[in-house]
């Protein structure tokens, strides 16, 4: 393709690396540019207006603009930057660890600022590691993950991904990574099995892995309550009951990962407030600043935080830290996005809304392309199926899910597609029209790759 000379897509092309993107197919075709935000609409530089279905990067929970947000102005003005290093603190940091300790879902000890949900998910691991050795069994260094879990893209973290395209070319994952059976009933059930059997199922595969590697080498387990990059996976019937029972009797540390699922977005504050889940560490990240800002946390529970404290009486510094760790900027932009979800009464919206998407797309399971369409809240994943009913998946060769997502975007709608799975995650300000919206450009996509593939298969 060939660029007007000077033009943003010229200079996108020939300036950027872009994460997650085919660098050869993006030289030939180019970038979305993205200019202008309005809610739950996106605008690109030719005026085209588009519903944004998953929040951008599940994050922009408040939508794409927010006049409301100008205390980062205001902050900057006032102290535009300091430090957690070294006895140092700010104002903005301490009153938002305030408020995430009081409407945590389980009972937590203390806060642990960093820049992204990756940087709190490599911090928890690095706890895990650190409180082990804090209390005398050095050899529990292994951490366990799902299959098709994605918590994040630095080294440790890609490695506890249990995403092998992720993995491939880096030389990656680290050997102490292990991953447990990806629980996604609809695809992978079998002939007759109920979800809570199928649960039953899942929960014995963790136990065989721990037994395997051995349990006193076992540090920690990750779970997202809704699995958000595997497909927006719903835990099948009575699953993190069953796993928590085996982490009990393991005695391992369980971290959620409530980078996706905080703050509302599975009709509960938490997700592990949706699925009954108790972890010993809690990360949470994009929602918790509606993504204005970077900023993550790491809510770490008594046992955690007792260790390392004794940790602290052996060694001295905590030596663990960013440089944007608790930024009073970032701070300060995410205590007013929870002022805001206070005065909105987030939690309600979600609940009142949820429905009405599960209802909205769920009538697409009658679509000749799609199999199962399930959900919670503001979250929901729809399988392309050529027979829904049978479980019989597309063949691979057509590519059924990126032809839906380039259809989509003709007709004004973004979505995210993993596979043959769509996934949806709108901004949390989204009204009723704009998701019946959705569902009717969302069928209208469906109907044109429904179309073509009439003609050609």
């Amino acid at each position: 393709m060939t660029y007007i000379p000077n033009s943003i897509e010229a200079r996108d092309v020939a300036s950027l690396v872009h994460m997650q993107t085919n660098l050869r197919k993006h030289q030939q075709e180019g970038p979305l540019v993205i200019v202008r935000g309005d809610g739950c609409r996106v605008y690109d530089n030719s005026g085209h207006e588009y519903i944004e279905s998953v929040a951008g990067l599940w994050c922009a929970s408040l939508g794409f603009a927010s006049e409301r947000l100008k205390i980062a102005y205001e902050q900057m003005r006032n102290l535009g930057y300091y430090h957690l290093y070294r006895h140092r603190s700010s104002e903005p940091a301490i009153a938002l660890a305030e408020q995430l300790l009081k409407i945590a879902p389980v009972p937590m000890a203390r806060v642990i600022f960093q820049c992204s949900g990756s940087e709190a998910n490599d911090t928890a691991i690095k706890l895990a590691w650190y409180y082990w050795n804090a209390i005398g069994q050095p050899r529990r260094t292994k951490i366990i993950a799902r299959q098709m879990a994605y918590h994040g893209n630095t080294c440790a973290t890609v490695s506890l991904s249990g995403k092998p395209d992720m993995h491939a070319g880096f030389g990656l994952p680290f050997a102490n990574f292990k991953h447990t059976e990806f629980p996604h009933y609809y695809r992978r059930h079998e002939p007759g099995e109920s979800e809570t059997e199928f649960s039953t199922r899942m929960a014995e595969a963790l136990e065989v892995l721990i037994e395997a590697e051995g349990p006193d080498t076992i540090a920690a387990f990750f779970a997202e309550p809704v699995m958000g990059a595997g497909g927006a996976i719903l835990p099948p019937r009575g699953y993190f009951e069953k796993v928590q029972e085996v982490l009990r009797k393991y005695d391992i540390l369980f971290v959620a990962d409530e980078v996706i699922c905080g703050f509302a977005r599975t009709g509960e504050m938490w997700g592990s407030q949706t699925f009954g889940i108790r972890p010993d560490m809690l990360t949470s990240a994009k929602a918790l600043s509606a993504a204005m800002l970077p900023i993550s946390v790491v809510l770490i529970n008594d046992r955690v935080h007792e260790a390392i404290l004794a940790q602290s009486d052996k060694l001295g510094n905590f030596a663990h830290g960013f440089t944007y760790g608790g930024h009073p900027v970032a701070a300060a932009v995410a205590l007013e996005v929870q002022k805001i979800y206070e005065e909105i009464d987030i939690v309600s919206r979600a609940k009142r809304l949820g429905p009405v998407l599960q209802t909205t797309l769920g009538r697409l399971r009658e679509h000749p392309i799609v199999g199962d369409v399930r959900g919670t809240g503001l979250i929901l994943g729809m399988e392309l199926m050529q027979d829904g009913e049978k479980r019989v998946p597309f063949d691979s060769a057509h590519k059924v899910g990126a032809r839906v997502d380039i259809a989509a975007l003709r007709h004004g709608l973004i979505l995210r597609v993993i596979g043959d799975r769509i996934v949806f995650a709108p901004p949390l300000v989204i009204e009723s029209h704009d998701i019946d919206e959705i569902g009717q450009r969302l069928e209208r996509a469906l109907d044109d790759v429904a179309g073509d593939l009439r003609k050609t298969t």
